[in-house]
C-alpha cells in the first residue's frame, strides 16, 4: 500500500516512538494527524511535518471520535499507529507487605489497552468508509505492545498486562477486519531510546544496552519508524506481533 498522499494518524505522536513514526510517514508522502495531550509539543510536531495536531486523551471516547474525524477531512485515512502509553512501575505488594491500591493497575489498562481498542475501533470505521486502493486495500492498523507482553518484569504486572492484551487482540480484530480489506499489526519493542530510558544517567543506558545479544545497544526510534513503514507497504503482514528487540529475553528484574 502506498503511504504517500494517504492519511495517517499517530497517537503519542509527539515524543518517543510515535514522534518517530510522525516524521517518518511525513517524509513518506502521508498526511499526518498527530494524537497526544494537550500540554504535549504536538502542535509544534504538527507545524513541522505540515500536518494536524488534535489534543486528545485516549480514554476520552468523545476526544478520540473527533480526532479521527479531523484526520478524515485532511486526507483518505489508512494508516493509524497506536503509540500512546505509560510505563510507571507498580508493584502488587509495597514496602510494607500491603496491596497497592488497584486504580493503579487499572489506569495503565485503561491508556494501554483500552485506549488503542478505542482508537483502532474509531479508525476501523473511518478506513472502512475508504474506496479500495488498486490492490484492493483499504488500510492497516499499527498497535505498540512490548516485549514486557511475553517476559513481564518484577514491578510490572499493570505494564505486562496492558501490552499482552494489546498482543492478544491483534489476531481476532485482523480476522474480523479482513472482510473491510484492513490489516491488523503489533509492534512489541524491547529496550529502546524513548524519553523515559533518556532521562537515565548514560551509564545505566550503556548498562541496558548490553543485555541485548545483538546489537548490543538501545533500540533506535527511528528502527521503529522503518518497520512501521515495512508493515504498511507490505501486504502480506497481518494478524501478527512482530519482535524489535534485538534478541533480548527479559529477565525477572
Amino acid at each position: 500500500m502506498e503511504i504517500s498522499g494517504n492519511g495517517a494518524l499517530v497517537t503519542g505522536g509527539a515524543s518517543g516512538l510515535g514522534l518517530a513514526t510522525a516524521r517518518h510517514l511525513a517524509a513518506a508522502g502521508a498526511i499526518v494527524t498527530i494524537v497526544d495531550l494537550p500540554n504535549s509539543a504536538g502542535a509544534a510536531v504538527a507545524e513541522e511535518l505540515g500536518g494536524r495536531f488534535v489534543p486528545t486523551d485516549v480514554t476520552r471516547e468523545d476526544e478520540v471520535a473527533a480526532a479521527v474525524a479531523e484526520a478524515e477531512r485532511a486526507a483518505p485515512l489508512r494508516i493509524i499507529v497506536n503509540c500512546a502509553g505509560i510505563a510507571p512501575p507498580a508493584k502488587v505488594l509495597d514496602r510494607e507487605g500491603q496491596p497497592t491500591p488497584v486504580d493503579d493497575f487499572a489506569r495503565i489498562v485503561a491508556i494501554n489497552l483500552v485506549g488503542s481498542y478505542r482508537v483502532a475501533a474509531h479508525g476501523a470505521a473511518a478506513i472502512a468508509r475508504t474506496e479500495p486502493t488498486e490492490g484492493g486495500d483499504r488500510g492497516v492498523i499499527i498497535n505498540t505492545a512490548s516485549v514486557a507482553a511475553f517476559e513481564g518484569q518484577i514491578g510490572q504486572p499493570g505494564y505486562a498486562a496492558s501490552k499482552g492484551g494489546v498482543h492478544a487482540m491483534t489476531l481476532p480484530i485482523a480476522r474480523e477486519l479482513a472482510r473491510h480489506a484492513i490489516r491488523v499489526c503489533t509492534i512489541a519493542p524491547g529496550i529502546l531510546e524513548t524519553p523515559m530510558l533518556s532521562g537515565l544517567p548514560q551509564a545505566a543506558q550503556d548498562s541496558l544496552g548490553t543485555q541485548v545479544p545483538y546489537p548490543s545497544r538501545l533500540g533506535r526510534p527511528e528502527e521503529f519508524a522503518q518497520l512501521v513503514e515495512s508493515i504498511v507497504r507490505n501486504g502480506y503482514l497481518n494478524g501478527e506481533t512482530i519482535r524489535l528487540d534485538g534478541a533480548i529475553r527479559m529477565q525477572p528484574r
